[in-house]
């Protein structure tokens, strides 16, 4: 389920030609109808108060999913249209606030399914309580080697799609994943790094259930390394290494430099990535290394390399672009729809283009020397 997070700030513009600071500081409140929440439902307040500058501000907080404020990054009141646009979740609302300036009713939009989401001014009385934030999710100690105590692996159901999540306990949950895709994340290696196997290799799809043997949320190296022995002692995965010069892309620094964020409030947490291209892509809390693993993993039909010597810095950012046919495969989207009549203007770029713009990173063609990963003997999992 994804997590909703808000932001917002504005200007109006009134009939007549005059242009008025419309206030609509205060909390709203409403909810959006999802069958698989609590109650059916998430609870969204919004908190909008005016800055010295005599705009808005704004915090939201998602009370059904730990209630942790979130501040507004967009938000804009033109008439009696209100629009918000969410770039870290790639969420974005429209509505209409009401003659009597009490309610807003609008749509949120956040992936492939809009949602009515409609807001009333609350009071003192009608206020919904807002939950004490959640604390920081404990970490594993960085000198740990845990193992997973228990794991369960499952044949996956046919309409689930591929996750590979861990929630704040440090338990590791995967869904419609494949012995070669947790290959492909437990050594970081691209389909083309991985050589000989069976076929079911690619094609058999289990869930997995894993709970370490250690306290706390793991590192992305020590959660590579517990999908390391599950693959070794579940799936009996033998294999040696062979170096191969193979047609590769390059990640380097563009001409101007890079033009993302650091991430400098958990730079030992967990990386997070997901969302639609088109939409934006999220990366959080990521290495470029680690973001070129995601990126050969999902998308690119050959390895990633990364060489722009940022090393283990971590960065946030999202990056939009419109996938070609070929990308659109390896994320599992399908084919490529039907092209419109006429082309929308206002599409994103391709990924080579929307990363050098974008990230100030480049993405190029080149021949590299990579390991490559030569199954020597893979089994069907075990009994759980």
């Amino acid at each position: 389920m994804n997590k909703l997070m808000l932001w917002i700030v504005a200007l109006a513009a009134w009939p007549g030609g005059a242009l008025l600071a419309q206030s609509i500081a205060g909390t709203w409140q409403g909810a959006l109808q999802i069958p698989q929440a609590p109650n059916g439902q998430l609870r969204i307040v919004i908190k909008v108060s005016t800055t010295d500058a005599d705009t808005l501000k704004a915090v939201m907080y998602s009370i059904d999913q730990g209630g942790q404020p979130m501040n507004a990054n967009s938000f804009t009141l033109q008439g009696s249209t209100v629009k918000m646009a969410v770039a870290g979740i790639n969420g974005n609302y429209e509505g209409k606030l009401s003659a009597d300036g009490t309610s807003i009713a609008g749509t949120w939009t956040q992936g492939p399914m809009p949602l009515a989401l409609n807001l009333k001014r609350a009071t003192n009385e009608t206020a919904w309580t807002i939950p004490d934030p959640l604390p920081p999710p404990k970490m594993m100690p960085e000198d740990a080697k845990p193992e997973f105590e228990v794991a369960t692996i499952k044949p996956s159901k046919t309409e689930e799609r591929f996750s590979l999540l861990v929630n704040r306990s440090g338990m590791l949950n995967t869904t419609d994943t494949s012995v070669s895709d947790l290959i492909k994340f437990a050594y970081d290696v691209h389909p083309k790094q991985i050589s000989g196997g069976p076929a079911w290799l690619a094609s058999d799809k289990f869930d997995v259930t894993g709970k370490p043997d250690t306290a706390g949320i793991p590192s992305i190296n020590q959660l590579k390394v517990m999908v390391q022995k599950l693959l070794a002692e579940r799936f009996q995965l033998k294999f040696h290494r062979e170096q191969k010069e193979l047609s590769v892309y390059s990640i380097t620094i563009a001409k101007g430099g890079p033009k993302i964020t650091k991430e400098e409030s958990n730079p030992k947490g967990l990386p997070g990535f997901g969302g639609p291209p088109q939409r934006g892509f999220n990366v959080r809390n990521s290495s470029i290394a680690e973001f070129a693993s995601v990126m050969q993993a999902n998308f690119l039909e050959q390895p990633v390399v990364d060489q722009t010597g940022l090393g283990d810095v971590k960065y946030d950012f999202v990056l939009k672009w419109t996938p070609d046919a070929s990308q659109r495969q390896m994320s599992g989207a399908g084919p490529e729809p039907t092209a419109p009549a006429v082309p929308d203007p206002d599409a994103p770029p391709d990924l080579f283009t929307a990363i050098q713009q974008q990230l100030g990173l480049k993405l190029q063609s080149a021949k590299a020397p990579v390991d490559v990963i030569v199954i020597d003997r893979v089994d069907k999992p075990s009994e759980n």
